[in-house]
């Protein structure tokens, strides 16, 4: 019963999420009801968590490891949740996909998640991967009256099996040639010599940045972004990405952590590759969401530039950058609720112009976001940016910080394209005037946390530097 102790967070997810869906099947009509439900068990897991953050420990023969980095991860997780499902509740119900099974299944990917997070072994972790990943094919194709939602999820389930099976693949042989599942004993076992083992790390590698959509496994996202509803979107864009970071940083500081100078070139390979793709693929894109998804690609390029260093700092600048990134996502998919037009959504960029004369708050609002994810100081982008390239100019990367810089100012002339078409042009079409308090609350609290870090820039840094114990 100790060991339960620490799975706390887990089982009351689980039983929440059997109840609900019993709630579900009975009562008709339910989605509201149980949108309400299972926000109420987020809320109730994040006090669960909070409840337990002192304590530090591995059970079940050390396939399961509590500590202060899952747990700020669970909570990162749960709060982003949070706010995707309390912005979605209007967008599902106006396109009439309000099936109570759509909060479920996230509930169902969080806790598959939240496995991932804690695993210490290869067994559990992919158990968790497959949990996240099976509710998330469901969730890509849950609009089955629209042709992208089907096709968005076929293609996110062939990809994403390939890439399982890549990663399976990749577990099996470094059970093989290092003898164990647990992460701390394949550290031990893991050396130059042990060629095999090398080769396994490859497959697991790129089964990860096909999970984070770095280039060159990227090839999903843009058509699955599109083609998914937006709530569904808003989802991918976020949560899946933190949970799929965390996993690569406890792979790399744990398991893989006496092999630094095997796994660092090609993770700075997939870093540039994204960070290059990312700037240069959105340039001509006319749909938002296509053009959010070669953002997010770049985005994880510059996150994947902090966990190349291999070192501490390194990976809490990806850390904080990966909050900062959340924000600004949570912010940025909020302000796409407000895109109808006669009642139906739009996700056409130049359906923005002139955005400014007719709704000034939403242009202000887009203005800050996208100059944040452009890294433009001194808003909560610039910092995150700021951060990583410290931590690569410190461990000597020095070409790694230039192309970062480089791809930086090319990204920022999409966004800066954007607000041009908000502020300059005539206006082409006048948006239906929405009332959503939820996503109005969500794209306040982003534009104002995005505002205002610059007065307090190290509160990120505190909190990650506690957890790393630096």
């Amino acid at each position: 019963m100790n060991n339960i102790s620490a799975l706390y967070p887990e089982v009351f997810l689980s039983l929440g999420i059997m109840s609900v869906l019993m709630i579900g099947v009975f009562i008709k009509n339910s989605y509201n009801l149980v949108n309400k439900l299972c926000l109420s068990i987020l809320f109730i897991t994040i006090a669960i968590i909070f409840n337990s953050l002192d304590n530090s420990e591995k059970v079940f023969l050390g396939s399961f490891s509590k500590d202060k980095f899952s747990d700020f991860i669970k909570i990162l997780i749960l709060v982003s949740s949070i706010f995707v499902l309390s912005t979605t509740q209007n967008f599902i119900n106006n396109i009439k996909i309000s099936k109570f099974e759509y909060p479920i299944l996230i509930l169902l990917s969080i806790l598959g998640m939240f496995f991932m997070v804690s695993a210490n072994d290869l067994i559990l972790f992919y158990l968790g991967l497959e949990l996240q990943s099976l509710a998330l094919y469901i969730l890509a194709s849950i609009n089955r009256s629209d042709l992208r939602s089907t096709e968005s999820g076929i293609k996110y389930f062939v990809l994403s099996a390939l890439s399982s099976g890549l990663l399976l693949y990749g577990c099996s042989l470094l059970y093989g040639f290092t003898g164990s599942t647990n992460y701390e004993i394949i550290q031990t076992q893991l050396s130059d010599n042990n060629i095999g083992a090398l080769f396994a790390t490859v497959f697991i590698i790129v089964g990860l940045a096909f999970k984070v959509s770095a280039v060159p496994f990227h090839m999903w996202t843009p058509d699955v972004y599109e083609g998914s509803p937006t709530s569904v979107t808003n989802f991918f864009a976020v949560v899946p990405k933190i949970a799929g970071i965390a996993v690569i940083i406890r792979f790399m500081d744990v398991p893989f952590k006496m092999i630094l100078s095997e796994w660092q070139l090609i993770v700075i390979f997939l870093s540039i590759a994204s960070m290059i793709l990312g700037a240069v693929a959105a340039i001509g894109q006319t749909n938002i969401k296509r053009l959010l998804a070669y953002s997010s690609i770049g985005h994880i390029g510059y996150i994947l530039a902090g966990i190349s260093t291999g070192e501490i700092n390194g990976y809490s600048s990806s850390i904080i950058y990966l909050t900062i990134y959340v924000i600004m996502n949570l912010g940025a998919f909020s302000c796409l609720y407000f895109m109808r037009v006669n009642s139906s959504y739009t996700e056409t960029i130049d359906d923005l112009s002139g955005l400014s004369r007719n709704n000034p708050f939403l242009a202000f609002a887009f203005l800050i976001i996208f100059f944040s994810l452009a890294g433009i100081p001194p808003l909560g982008g610039f910092f995150a940016k700021f951060y990583v390239f410290i931590a690569v100019i410190e461990s000597e990367l020095y070409f790694l910080a230039i192309v970062g810089l480089i791809t930086t100012v090319i990204s920022a002339f999409y966004y800066l394209k954007i607000i041009k078409l908000i502020y300059f042009d005539d206006n082409k079409r006048e948006f239906d005037q929405v009332k959503d308090l939820n996503s109005s609350t969500v794209m306040i609290i982003s534009c104002i946390f995005l505002a205002t870090l610059f007065l307090y820039p190290s509160i990120f840094n505190n909190i990650i530097i506690s957890i790393f114990n630096i």
